[in-house]
C-alpha cells in the first residue's frame, strides 16, 4: 500500500533531493508540500516548492506556511549553505503556478481529518506548521497515521549538532515548536544525524544521478554544486550528508533504519538551545520532564548502503519514465 505523505519543507538543496525522491518512489503518495521558512524565507521556499511542481509535473498540493518561529526570533536563511535562492543559485524560471489559498497549518488540519489514520505527515524543515496545527486541532493527534521528523541529533555516534555544538539545524531555528511536536500524544518517528551523517553522497554518486537519471537527475547535479563546495570549504569532503532523504527513505523502507524508544524533549534557551535528549532508560527520579511525555522513535543506526541503493533505483527508473 503507498504511503501518502505530506511533506513540510523549506527548499533547500537537499529538501528538493528529498521531494524528487517522494514524487519518484512509486510506494509514496505525494498528496502536498507544505512550505515553512528555514534554508530560505518563506517566498523563496513556495516558490521553489511551486516551481519543482511546475518543472516536474508533480498532482501533489502546494500550501505556504509559517514564516517565523513560534517564540524565539528568526536565524535567518541559510544562504551559505544554499545559496541565495535555495537552490544553488541555478537559473530558474519563475512558476506561473498558484500555491492552495490555505495557510499549510490549516490545510494539513483539513487534509487529515478528510483521511483519518491514511496520512504520514513527513517533516524535513522547522516544525513550526505542525505545531501550528497542534495548537489549532489538537485532535488531529488521533488521526494522523505517523509523523516522520528529518531533525535532531542525540550524540549517537557522535553526531551532536549542525548549526552549534550540540543542536541541528531544524530544531535550532524553532526548538518551541519541536518542543510540542515531540511531546504531543501521536507515534513520532526521528531521524536525525545521528544517522542522516552516516550515510553520504559522494561526488562520484552524484555523478551517477546525472548521467542515469535523465533530466531530474543533471537538475540535482546542477543545484548540488553550490553544496558540494560548501561542504569541500566547511569539512573538507568530497560530497554531502543525506539529511532530508533518509526521512523519504525511512517511510519507504524503515527496516532499513535501527530504532530507539523513549520520549523527547527539547532545549528551548540558554547556550545549549536546540539540543535533543531522549530518556530511552527505564529510570525513577524525583524530577523527571520526561516521564509523562509519549515514548517515542530515535533512529540511532543506518543501512547507509541500503538508502543509497534505494535513491538511486528509484531516481534512476523515475528519470527515464
Amino acid at each position: 500500500m503507498n504511503a501518502k505523505i505530506i511533506l513540510d519543507t523549506d527548499p533547500g538543496i537537499d529538501d528538493a533531493m528529498a521531494i524528487l525522491f517522494a514524487e519518484a518512489n512509486p510506494n509514496v503518495e505525494l498528496v502536498a508540500l507544505t512550505t515553512v521558512f528555514g534554508n530560505t524565507e518563506i517566498d523563496i521556499s513556495t516558490r521553489n516548492a511551486l516551481y519543482l511542481k511546475q518543472r516536474f509535473g508533480f498532482k501533489c498540493d502546494v500550501a505556504k506556511g509559517a514564516s517565523k518561529p513560534l517564540k524565539r526570533p528568526p536565524v535567518g536563511a541559510s544562504i551559505a549553505v544554499h545559496g541565495e535562492n535555495g537552490f544553488g543559485n541555478v537559473d530558474m524560471k519563475e512558476p506561473t503556478i498558484s500555491a492552495d489559498p490555505r495557510a499549510a497549518h490549516q490545510y494539513i488540519i483539513d487534509t487529515v481529518k478528510a483521511s483519518p489514520n491514511e496520512i504520514t505527515l513527513v517533516a524535513v524543515g522547522p516544525l513550526t506548521n505542525l505545531a501550528l496545527a497542534l495548537i489549532e486541532a489538537p485532535e488531529i493527534r488521533g488521526l494522523v497515521k505517523e509523523v516522520v521528523i528529518m531533525g535532531g541529533a542525540f550524540g549517537t555516534h557522535e553526531h551532536t549538532g549542525n548549526v552549534t555544538p550540540f543542536a541541528e539545524a531544524n530544531v535550532h531555528d524553532d526548538p518551541h515548536a519541536a518542543d510540542v511536536v515531540f511531546t504531543a500524544d501521536w507515534p513520532v518517528t526521528v531521524i536525525g544525524l545521528d544517522v542522516t551523517h552516516e550515510t553520504f553522497f559522494s561526488t562520484d554518486y552524484i555523478d551517477t544521478l546525472r548521467d542515469t537519471c535523465g533530466e531530474v537527475g543533471e537538475f540535482m547535479w546542477d543545484i548540488s554544486r553550490f553544496y558540494l563546495d560548501f561542504y569541500k570549504s566547511r569539512m573538507g569532503v568530497n560530497g554531502c550528508f543525506v539529511h532530508d532523504p533518509s526521512a523519504i527513505a525511512y517511510v519507504i523502507n524503515p527496516s532499513l533504519f535501527t530504532l530507539r524508544e523513549g520520549p523527547i524533549r527539547v532545549v528551548c534557551d540558554g547556550p545549549a538551545e536546540g539540543l535533543t535528549l531522549q530518556k530511552y532508560k527505564q529510570t525513577q527520579h524525583k524530577t523527571d520532564e520526561w516521564a509523562d511525555k509519549k515514548p517515542q522513535q530515535v533512529a540511532v543506526a543506518v543501512n547507509d548502503q541500503g538508502v543509497l541503493d534505494l535513491y538511486l533505483d528509484s531516481m534512476t527508473q523515475y528519470g527515464n519514465r
